[in-house]
């Protein structure tokens, strides 16, 4: 990810890597705010207690951290 502020640009990677995960592609992020939107669509149209959506819910919040290297 290329961060200047508030304004952020996903590589062509984590695009396609939120993409798989997710089934949405993040094209319309360009803030971290938007991105922020987004991860949280895709957790709420995921909705649910199972073992499966939560691992879900982890692997989205795991590549947001990572664009933020924290990972």
């Amino acid at each position: 990810m290329l961060r200047l502020g508030n304004a952020i640009r996903l590589t062509s990677r984590e695009i396609e890597r939120f993409t798989k995960i997710t089934g949405f592609s993040p094209a319309y992020v360009k803030t971290v705010d938007d991105l922020d939107a987004y991860v949280t669509h895709c957790k709420r149209y995921y909705w649910g207690v199972s073992e499966d959506t939560r691992f879900l819910h982890w692997l989205i919040d795991k590549e947001r951290s990572r664009c933020f290297g924290a990972a």
